[in-house]
């Protein structure tokens, strides 16, 4: 027997209502041109950029650009909804039915009569029901998007081979898988096979995934934070020389990192 939701989100909703208005005006006559002339198929890359900017929002817990970042995630899936409107294939309500009645069927231990015991049996039912659902091939790795990012989508397929028991029983095997191909990558280097250094790149590069799986590290959001690290102390070598780089010695410019390395932590204490 389906169970009644504890609590029901707001009655109104006059924010949507107002979204959705000014998404259709825009693409009726009259409207915005370049609105007009977009496509599903032309929308997918803004809808992917601006999910990856709401993510990022989110991961710094600035709350004020987590709301206007997902506020554009929103947008987009406004926009696509009123195109398929537009073709009468389906609208905004009928998405969001869909996905309500998904997450009812997909969590049968909420609205249903079927126990788990912890997070785990949760996803295992969640996986279980959606390959149900979407006749996936029987194969534990199925579901798994191509169009993820390759560091994630490494990510991802290691925890479902890993829930198939398919997995080293702690973080000492994957550590010393990455010490296994960090030496095969030097081994191809040195042959000069550039094919053969990119293939032994890759596997270090999955096998530094796995170990991120076993440190419980999302390997992406890892790099994500790197690349913020770097791009913050570049700027402040680029600042310390007034933006002029051309001249100076690689010395020069790794004291400055160091300096910026150090101002940043000392901050962060």
């Amino acid at each position: 027997m389906t169970e009644a939701a504890p609590s029901t989100p707001p009655p109104n909703l006059p924010g949507i209502h107002e979204l959705l208005a000014v998404v259709t005006r825009l693409r009726n006559p009259g409207g915005c041109p370049w609105d007009r002339a977009q496509t599903m198929a032309s929308m997918a890359p803004h809808l992917v950029e601006e999910a990856f900017e709401a993510a990022d929002a989110l991961r710094r817990g600035v709350a004020e650009e987590a709301q206007e970042e997902l506020g554009d995630v929103l947008v987009n899936v406004a926009m696509i909804s009123q195109m398929a409107r537009e073709q009468g294939t389906f609208d905004v309500d009928a998405v969001a039915a869909a996905a309500a009645r998904k997450l009812v069927r997909r969590h049968p231990h909420v609205f249903g009569d079927k126990k788990v015991d912890g997070a785990e049996q949760a996803y295992r039912s969640w996986e279980a029901k959606k390959r149900e659902e979407r006749r996936e091939s029987p194969s534990v790795l199925a579901g798994v998007p191509v169009a993820l990012p390759a560091l994630l989508r490494a990510f991802r397929l290691g925890e479902k081979a890993a829930r198939a028991g398919f997995d080293w029983p702690d973080r000492e095997g994957p550590r010393a898988k990455v010490a296994e191909e960090l030496a095969e990558l030097d081994a191809a280097i040195t042959s000069g096979d550039t094919t053969a250094t990119a293939a032994e790149l890759g596997d270090l590069l999955f096998s530094l995934c796995n170990l991120a799986r076993h440190l419980a590290v999302n390997p992406e959001v890892a790099l994500a934070n790197a690349t913020g690290r770097f791009q913050r102390r570049f700027s402040a070598v680029e600042q310390e020389f007034e933006f002029r780089l051309q001249g100076r010695s690689l010395a020069e410019m790794d004291a400055a990192w160091d300096r910026a390395k150090q101002a940043e932590r000392g901050e962060a204490h």
